[in-house]
This record gives C-alpha cells, sequence and structure tokens, in this order.
C-alpha cells in the first residue's frame, strides 16, 4: 500500500480539536481599550467603547462585556468629572464675590450694643509678620501702585510716626508696627508711593455707637481699594478663628486708627479716623493712634456734622488729604 502524496508545502495540518471543539473567537481589542481608557481618561473610554460594540456586532468577537463595562464606567467618571468641576466653578465664584463685593467699605452702624467691652490686650501671635501677603483683588486699582513687599517684615521699631497733611488741619499718628506689621507695612507702601495725596474722605458717622471719619479711597466713593488685599491682624488675631465673640462688637477708643473693610480679609486702602468712641467687631485691625493735634480737627469735622443733616454720609465739610508722610 502506497502513502498519499504530501502536498507540494509540506504536510497537512492536524485538526484544531480532535472532539470537534468549534475554534474559539478572539476578543476585540476596542473594548479591551475601552475598560481601560476609562480609568485613564474617560472620554476616549466612551469612543472605544462605541466603536467596539459596533465592531462586535459585524464580525462576531468577544468583549461585549468589556466594552458595556468600560462605556458605563466612562460616562459615570465623565458625568461625575463635570459635575466637580460645575461644583469648584460656583464655589469659586461665590468665594470671589464674597471677598470682592463691589458693597463700600461701612461697618453696620446698627447692631451696636449699648454695653461694650473694650479691645483685648495684645498676646504676641508667635507669627506676626512672618508672612505678609497681598493678593491682587478683581476689581483694579483706583489710583496706580506698586504692591508692598511680601514676606517676613519687621516688628521694630514699634512703632512709625507719620504726618497727614489735610485741608482741615494737620493729623499726626503713630502707626503700631509691633501689633500690626502687615497693614503698617502697606499703609507705608501707599503713603511713599503718594497714593493717599489729593484723596478726598468720603464718609463721616456721628452716631452715639460709631464716631469715624472715612478716608484713604482715591475714587471717592467709598468702593475703592488699591488693587490688591490682605488679611486681619491686631484685635482679630487674639481670638480662635471660630469664635462666636468675633462677632461681637467692642469699643474702639477715642484716637484709633483702623482699617476699614467689607468682610474678613479684604483691608486694602481705606480706614478710619475714630474720633469718638465707636462700637465694632474685632475683625477691624487696629494699626495705630491719633495724636491730640489731629483729634482736634476730626473734632471740627463732626461738629460740621454730615451733609444733608444725617448721621452717616459724606461729611459738610470736604476732607481733602494733601499728603501722607513718614518722619
Amino acid at each position: 500500500m502506497t502513502s498519499p502524496v504530501p502536498p507540494p508545502y509540506g504536510a497537512y495540518p492536524p485538526p484544531y480539536d480532535p472532539y470537534g471543539h468549534p475554534r474559539p473567537r478572539p476578543t476585540n481589542g476596542m473594548a479591551i481599550a475601552s475598560l481601560i481608557c476609562a480609568f485613564v481618561f474617560a472620554p476616549l473610554g466612551i469612543i472605544f467603547g462605541h466603536i467596539s460594540l459596533s465592531q462586535i456586532k459585524r464580525t462576531g468577537e468577544e468583549g461585549h462585556g468589556l466594552a458595556v463595562a468600560g462605556l458605563v464606567i466612562s460616562y459615570l467618571i465623565t458625568v461625575g468629572t463635570v459635575l466637580a468641576m460645575a461644583a469648584v466653578v460656583w464655589f469659586t465664584i461665590a468665594v470671589a464675590r464674597h471677598l470682592d463685593d463691589d458693597s463700600r467699605y461701612y461697618p453696620d452702624i446698627t447692631a451696636a450694643p449699648t454695653t461694650p467691652g473694650g479691645l483685648p490686650e495684645f498676646d504676641p501671635p508667635p507669627n506676626v509678620g512672618a508672612n505678609c501677603a497681598y493678593p491682587s483683588t478683581t476689581e483694579p486699582a483706583s489710583k496706580p501702585n506698586k504692591a508692598p513687599r511680601t514676606g517676613r517684615v519687621p516688628t521694630d521699631p514699634a512703632e512709625v510716626s507719620a504726618s497727614m497733611s489735610t485741608n482741615a488741619g494737620d493729623i499726626g499718628i503713630q502707626l503700631d508696627n509691633r501689633k500690626a506689621p502687615c497693614t503698617v507695612n502697606s499703609f507705608a507702601s501707599l503713603a511713599q508711593q503718594g497714593y493717599f495725596d489729593g484723596t478726598t474722605c468720603p464718609r463721616l458717622t456721628t452716631t452715639p455707637q460709631l464716631g469715624v471719619l472715612q478716608c484713604g479711597d482715591p475714587s471717592g466713593t467709598g468702593a475703592g481699594g488699591p488693587g490688591y488685599r490682605f488679611a486681619n491682624e491686631y484685635p482679630t488675631n487674639q481670638y480662635r478663628l471660630a469664635d462666636p465673640a468675633l462677632k461681637t462688637p467692642v469699643t474702639y477708643p477715642r484716637g484709633t486708627l483702623v482699617m476699614a473693610n467689607k468682610g474678613s480679609g479684604t483691608n486694602g486702602s481705606q480706614f478710619f479716623l475714630v474720633y469718638a468712641d465707636s462700637m465694632l467687631p474685632p475683625t477691624f485691625t487696629a494699626f495705630g493712634t491719633i495724636d491730640a493735634t489731629g483729634l482736634a480737627t476730626l473734632d471740627a469735622v463732626a461738629a460740621a456734622g454730615v451733609a444733608g443733616a444725617g448721621q452717616d454720609g459724606k461729611p459738610a465739610m470736604d476732607v481733602t488729604i494733601d499728603s501722607v508722610r513718614l518722619d
């Protein structure tokens, strides 16, 4: 018996499966890629998942479950990411509106109690003056200026003398560099740049709870600033951040120089010249004192009253700061 002639390219291949089982179908590559991309870059996982399902339907390949899993995970991650980003944007806008509200730097003069406490004793925080920061605001500066130096600023000397010349009279001030070095650093920087020169004081308050002349805004509206902001110092730093006492007004005594703000951490260039004991929450930085000559000038402005015979508004006697100079 003769053997069959072999084929020209070698022996016949053996059958795939001697028991007749069908050859397994290959797994679709796009299905695998969809599942992997679901955890790496979800939008690409969605694209690969849809391509995979289309190919599997046409070719009959394996991988339908992988493609579906990749699609489901990719959609869930994508939707979650979009929602998280929307929440971050909403939160950022809400914070920005809170910090840069275009309302004026006016304290509430109607909520002060009639039996106040005084300012707390100064207990120097360990980091006082260690990290002064002046981030930009969304609103531009009311007058061109350069932000003060950042980082550590000295607390020595403890006091810095300055003189404010106005059309109503001179006002001598002592800046409290020991208690509020970041605030003094900003005020001194603006004064040396002539930022306050030629500016008007837009607001006088003569209520029993609040006796202040508000100055420091080149726009003359009570809403302007230097284009940057900075954190509160004394007396705010004498309280814990969550202390409810931060909302309780205390007495800022006659002769105190105080930063105006429209919320914690929104200090800019505006300040209060306190000519009568005044009620304010301890979230207004006290950064200096006014001398006797300055108080006499402020008394004359207060005696002239508010324009229109009210208790809070534009001073009847126009007050313009000619210059602020460090002595």
